[in-house]
C-alpha cells in the first residue's frame, strides 16, 4: 500500500486523498460500503468503479477521520478482497457538499 503526496505526513486538520483500490472490489458492494463509511467519518467526495476493474475514491474531511476511513477502505466489504491501495494526499479543495457514488 503506497502513500504519496506532499501531505503524506501532514498533521490533523482539513485534508483530501485520492485513492485507487484494486483487487476484488467490483460487484461486491464496495461503492455502497465506501459511501456508508464516508458518512460515518464525515467525509465528502465520491467513489466510482473504473473500467480497469479498480475503484477510485476521492475524499475530503478532517485528516484524522480520513485516515480512519482509509483504514476501512483497505479492509473493504465482506465478499471483497483488497489487494492494493495507492493513496495520494492532497490539499483540500472544498468542491464537495456530500459523499456520493459517481456513475460513468
Amino acid at each position: 500500500m503506497q502513500m504519496t503526496g506532499a501531505m503524506a505526513n501532514a498533521p490533523a486538520g482539513p485534508a483530501r486523498f485520492h485513492a485507487i483500490i484494486s483487487g476484488r472490489v467490483q460487484m461486491v458492494g464496495f461503492r455502497a460500503f465506501a459511501e456508508e463509511r464516508a458518512l460515518r467519518y464525515g467525509a465528502t467526495g465520491y467513489v466510482r468503479n473504473l473500467s480497469t476493474g479498480e475503484v477510485e475514491v476521492v475524499a475530503e474531511g478532517d485528516r484524522s477521520l480520513l485516515e480512519q476511513f482509509l483504514a476501512e477502505l483497505k479492509r473493504g466489504p465482506r465478499g471483497g478482497l483488497v489487494r492494493d491501495v495507492v493513496v495520494n494526499w492532497e490539499a483540500p479543495r472544498g468542491e464537495f457538499r456530500d459523499f456520493f457514488v459517481r456513475f460513468g
